[in-house]
């Protein structure tokens, strides 16, 4: 064993400039047990992975890699267990003569570094790596011969439940929202949706399908034998010590089962609304329409924007002792402490328009639709805000505005819908720059037309080179842009005379409303997205 200058990291990032010893205190105080402290740094913002990174390279004189590149050897697995490498965050990549080249996130985890040691017999010099890097590198070397590969599988389940339990953990270490198994004609495909990108990671070999497949039909609680229809279904489970709640839909195609497993991410939606990503300006105003005790308030914008976050964000905010929460969706995505949530199950007649009869005569102060999808929906809900009811809901439409002729196409009362809608949020889903690899550069002529256009100027902004952090994309993580519309007394009196939608977008901009674009283009500013990310998503109308 070698003997080692053992340092501390707090000395080293103080020595860097990157932090002083009152942060360090402050941070102590405030992190989770046995969480390190280059994770607490991290965590609360102090530092970014990247330059922790680097203030490790330069003082201590050790390399860092990227694993996504490394021809790491998979026979070195067996020096180290799987549950070690994963409890220290490390990874055996390279063997030459006696020495045996670790992968650390900390590599000033001498405890782990000594027992490498003791346990193999080499000496280990430590490199630097990602945290997200090497988790993804434990998923995809560990377990690989006996999961993919092992050709004594024709009648064991376990190949089938080691591989399942990857794909799992795979998703979870890429912070995916969807899984996709897609069976093809000689293999399945394993896809992730991360950042709202869907992406190819793995193929399992054909003959795992049949296996595959039924396990996670018999987690799911799923009719194994019916293969020629559709099924729904959900699991709790824990994975990496997280409870993790994933919604199962499977899909039969010409090469069998197709499986797409909604990974619901229970840390997301316990956000509170400052967490959200809202603008100063808009949760202010936000805050306080849902603060009203009565009135309808919608949010709009297309699948997978965010709408059930930001609704699940609101109710936590008003979910008190003394006010009766009651929710009708489909599915129930999560379940809420103190709230009382029903599912709708259209096969025995359980509709929302139903569900949401039955819940008027349960006494509630709150009610939550999951979606507004017919007339007779939207007008016990209207009927509902204006019987002194808080009412959310959500409604597919482009924008804020476009909300109220939907409200009109469905042939409901026009003095109801004045008189009850409170406000409409439209919202939007962007990538976030990665922090890691975030660089400035000067604004081109035409981005600068653009953010003239919105009374908005700039003369740099920011975008993501593309890192190991990021798998070379220049964005990690996404964030909710939005646009709030308020309805005043002139909103009423335009929607009562049935003005033109263009005519109220002027009253709305002379008085200073957000729109899409302009709160695109503002965290755009602050460093936070692209521009292309915001056209992406939210074009002038």
């Amino acid at each position: 064993m070698v003997t080692r200058n053992k340092r501390k990291l707090g000395d080293v990032l103080k020595e860097g400039g990157l932090i002083t010893e009152q942060e360090i205190v402050q941070v102590l105080e405030h992190k989770k047990p046995r969480q390190k402290l280059g994770d607490a740094l991290v965590e609360q913002g102090y530092i970014t992975e990247r330059q922790l990174l680097e203030v490790l390279e330069i003082h201590l004189k050790i390399n860092s890699v990227s694993l996504y590149r490394f021809p790491i050897d998979s026979d070195l697995m067996e020096l180290v267990p799987k549950e070690f490498a994963k409890e220290n965050t490390l990874l055996p990549i390279e063997q030459r003569e006696n020495i045996l080249t670790v992968a650390m996130n900390d590599p000033l985890d001498y405890y782990a570094i000594d027992y490498l040691e003791l346990s193999t017999g080499f000496t280990v010099k430590p490199v630097i790596a990602t945290k997200d890097d090497i988790q993804q590198a434990i998923n995809k070397y560990y377990d690989v011969e006996n999961g993919y590969t092992d050709e004594a599988i024709e009648d064991e389940d376990a190949p089938a439940i080691r591989v399942l339990d990857q794909i799992l953990q795979t998703g979870i270490t890429l912070k995916a929202s969807d899984i996709h198994i897609d069976p093809a004609e000689t293999k399945l495909n394993v896809r992730y949706r991360v950042d709202g990108m869907l992406r190819t990671e793995k193929t399992v070999p054909k003959k795992l399908q049949n296996a595959l497949i039924a396990r996670v039909k018999i987690l799911s609680q799923l009719n194994i034998t019916e293969t020629r229809l559709p099924q729904d279904g959900r699991i709790r489970l824990m994975i990496d010590t997280k409870p993790v709640d994933l919604r199962i839909a499977t899909l039969p195609t010409v090469y069998g089962e197709k499986i797409v497993i909604r990974i619901l991410d229970l840390t997301n939606i316990f956000k509170t609304l400052t967490e959200l990503d809202f603008s100063e300006d808009t949760l202010d105003r936000y805050g306080k329409v849902i603060k009203k005790p009565s009135g309808l308030v919608l949010l709009t914008g297309p699948t997978g924007s965010g709408k059930t976050t930001t609704l699940y964000g609101s109710i936590n905010e008003l979910n008190q002792e003394d006010v009766n929460i009651i929710t009708v969706e489909d599915p129930v995505e999560y379940q809420l402490e103190g709230i009382n949530q029903v599912q709708v199950n259209s096969t025995v007649g359980l509709t929302f328009a139903k569900g949401l009869r039955s819940i008027l005569r349960q006494d509630p102060n709150i009610i939550m639709v999951g979606e507004i999808r017919d007339r007779e929906t939207a007008e016990i809900a209207i009927r509902s805000a204006l019987t002194g009811h808080l009412v959310f809901s959500t409604l597919h439409t482009n924008s804020a505005i476009a909300a109220i002729p939907r409200l009109f196409d469905m042939e409901i009362e026009p003095y109801l819908v004045v008189s009850a809608l409170s406000a409409v949020m439209a919202q939007r889903l962007v990538k976030k720059v990665c922090p890691d690899c975030k660089t400035a550069r000067p604004i081109t002529e035409m981005e600068k037309k653009i953010v003239a256009s919105r009374g908005l100027e700039m003369d740099e902004v920011y975008e993501g080179v593309g890192c190991d952090s990021c798998r070379h994309t220049g964005y990690r993580g996404r964030l909710a842009i939005h646009e709030l519309l308020v309805v005043d007394d002139n909103v009423k009196k335009l929607m009562m005379n049935h003005s033109d939608m263009s005519e109220m977008k002027v009253y709305l901009q002379d008085n200073n409303m957000r729109f899409l674009l302009e709160d695109g283009l503002f965290k755009v500013k602050q460093g936070l997205t692209t521009i292309d990310e915001v056209l992406r998503v939210a074009t002038e109308e």
